[in-house]
């Protein structure tokens, strides 16, 4: 992959902002589109790889939940930090036209809209960690804090480690 063909509108962002970060490529299995296999396919814990999930609540509209790729994200504790009674996960054929981004390729940074956004805490124990970068096959290495004022984020217990 050529360092323009890497290059997206994350990437785009985070220059304009002075963010430091690394595009990360990675081999696509369009079979599976897993946190998982990316993190094998970087060999990295899958703990540092995070996973960018919309939800629809049901009095907030959309957020955005960035959890550790091995875990799930517990909808109750979604809702309760988001200040809605219940959330349910945006249908798959909603993410593109809602966030700009398709399955497997959605970034917390750069959607189509701002949304409530909220990062897994455990992010907090790294000094780095990686999120999409927008497009399937590439990997934003970043720092967490980084990640939080790109994203306007704040950080929450969102799952069940």
């Amino acid at each position: 992959m050529s360092k323009n063909k890497l290059k997206t509108n994350v990437a785009r962002l985070l220059d304009q902002a002075g963010v430091a970060y690394e595009l990360v490529p990675y081999e696509v299995d369009e079979n599976d589109l897993s946190a998982v296999h990316v993190a094998e396919s970087l060999g990295e814990d899958i703990a540092q790889v995070f996973k960018t999930i919309v939800l629809h609540g049901d009095r907030t509209g959309h957020l955005v939940c960035v959890v550790p790729g091995n875990c799930e994200v517990n909808l109750k504790k979604a809702a309760k930090v988001s200040g809605n009674k219940k959330c349910e996960p945006l249908p798959l054929k909603e993410l593109l036209p809602t966030t700009g981004y398709i399955r497997g390729g959605c970034s917390p940074i750069g959607m189509k809209k701002a949304f409530p956004t909220y990062i897994h805490e455990s992010a907090q124990l790294f000094d780095h960690i990686y999120v999409s970068a927008g497009v399937r096959g590439v990997q934003l290495r970043l720092a967490p804090d980084d990640l939080l004022r790109q994203a306007r984020a704040s950080y929450a217990d969102l799952c069940d480690l």
